[in-house]
């Protein structure tokens, strides 16, 4: 039996004429009947690229000369951003950015949910759209043939890793420090043995999380302890699964063992993490986030206020500050021992967390049967369709859904419309500059008529 031939790729670039964006920042273009999808091409240049992949109906290219640029069209504020996949939209300007992420979320609530706020508002946006991430997953790899060890995010469309020295989008403490980690994993007898590092930040602390598949020498711990007090970073092992991430330095020591910490001035409100806890990347968006929730949700005391998919108090804990009942749910007992942590140490009485399966009906609960006044939900990017069918069921007159994926939004969007509310108002917020992530927030209302 013969192998089917790879088809043979053009040498040479093409010229592309490029209509309009795909959802995941692509110029699309068309040539003899075929889709183009052009990486680094924005609608309305005219670009020569590399076809990189060739299918039937479409063909995947690289831009490699911009012939006439496109107004949005800006340098790329880091010298690795055409190859590295952590970021897709660094050729794109700030505004042009947000343009493409409000177009995307206004195609998905026509496209899904056929619905269209009463009101679209104002972007969040970042003051800084550099040195933002606070979380990430940095890959590891010792390469052989250059006797170097490569750290990084993977290269844009395959499973290399990008060789960087630094990174300009992490939070500078680890940003700025690439290159002495790959130096200092270089010399590790276990050089080959760890394949990622997890980074997490709180406003105090810098976490590296390294995941070790072999136990390692006194000398390797050495050389992480040393790294870690000569870059003022916590350093951290994972020698298996999530349960068994410990600190190696500093030595633990106190109540807030194995916490960061982030704040929420507006609230006078600390909140403590463990490194590997869900967080929101983007300190500044995250504050401006629940600013908007808790004001759109307009708590009185005295209400009924119910947080689903709740996490470590993030929401909870502002919204109880208001004066209202809260009660945060969450599927991950974890995040529910943390919040309620938090709310222990922010000395507050008036809300409650609970453990449940947010995946199907809930609402014959103890903790439900009383109803709600006000909702907010922040569910994982699969949504919650299934939730929204029951939400009818505790009469609250105001929701608030923030969702980080604009499809699952206007599918579920168009579950509550059907189901007695009005969507009052939506809108983007920019979690994640340079990418193509887009993060949103909607507020609907209990349809009066």
């Amino acid at each position: 039996m013969s192998r089917r031939r790879r088809k043979v790729l053009p040498k040479e670039p093409v010229r592309c004429e490029i209509e309009t964006l795909s959802h995941d920042g692509r110029g699309i273009a068309r040539q003899d009947g075929k889709t183009q999808f052009v990486d680094g091409a924005l609608p309305g240049e005219t670009v020569m690229a590399k076809v990189v992949s060739s299918r039937s109906k479409f063909d995947e290219l690289r831009t490699e000369e911009v012939l006439d640029a496109a107004p949005g069209r800006q340098t790329p504020p880091c010298e690795f951003a055409d190859l590295c996949g952590g970021c897709s939209l660094q050729h794109m300007s700030g505004d042009a950015q947000i343009e493409f992420k409000e177009n995307t979320l206004r195609e998905h609530f026509a496209h899904f949910g056929g619905i269209e706020p009463e009101e679209w508002i104002a972007p969040l946006r970042s003051e800084e759209s550099l040195g933002y991430r606070r979380k990430a997953r940095l890959g590891v790899r010792y390469v052989k043939a250059r006797e170097s060890v490569l750290v990084g995010f993977r290269e844009k469309r395959n499973s290399f890793l990008t060789d960087i020295d630094r990174c300009v989008v992490l939070d500078p403490r680890i940003g700025e420090r690439i290159l002495p980690l790959r130096n200092m994993l270089h010399d590790l007898e276990a050089y080959s043995r760890i394949p990622q590092v997890e980074i997490a930040c709180g406003d105090d602390v810098a976490v590296m999380v390294f995941r070790n598949m072999d136990e390692l020498s006194v000398g390797d711990r050495e050389k992480l302890i040393a790294f870690g007090q000569a870059h003022e970073l916590h350093i951290y092992l994972q020698p298996k699964g999530p349960d068994t991430v410990h600190r190696i330095w500093p030595e633990s020591a106190g109540w807030d063992e194995e916490r960061l910490s982030y704040r929420l001035d507006e609230f006078d409100l600390t909140m403590r993490f463990h490194p590997m806890d869900f967080t929101q990347v983007n300190a500044g968006i995250n504050r401006a986030m629940v600013h908007r929730a808790v004001e759109w949700l307009d708590v009185q005391p005295g209400e009924r206020v119910l947080d689903l998919f709740c996490g470590l108090g993030n929401f909870t804990l502002p919204l109880a500050m208001r004066g209202g009942q809260v009660v945060g749910v969450e599927g991950d007992e974890t995040m529910v021992v943390r919040g309620r942590e938090n709310a222990e140490l922010n000395g507050l009485d008036n809300v409650a967390f609970h453990g449940a399966d947010l995946h199907g009906d809930f609402t014959g609960q103890s903790w439900a049967k009383e109803g709600f006044d006000k909702i907010l939900i922040d569910p994982p990017r699969s949504g919650a369709e299934e939730i929204c069918k029951y939400l009818t069921a505790f009469g609250a007159q105001k929701i608030v859904y923030v969702s980080c994926n604009p499809a699952t939004l206007a599918r579920d969007a168009g579950v509550m419309v059907r189901n007695g509310y009005r969507l009052v108002r939506a809108g983007v917020m920019d979690m994640f500059p340079h990418t193509t992530h887009v993060e949103s927030i909607a507020l609907f209302e209990k349809d009066s008529g």
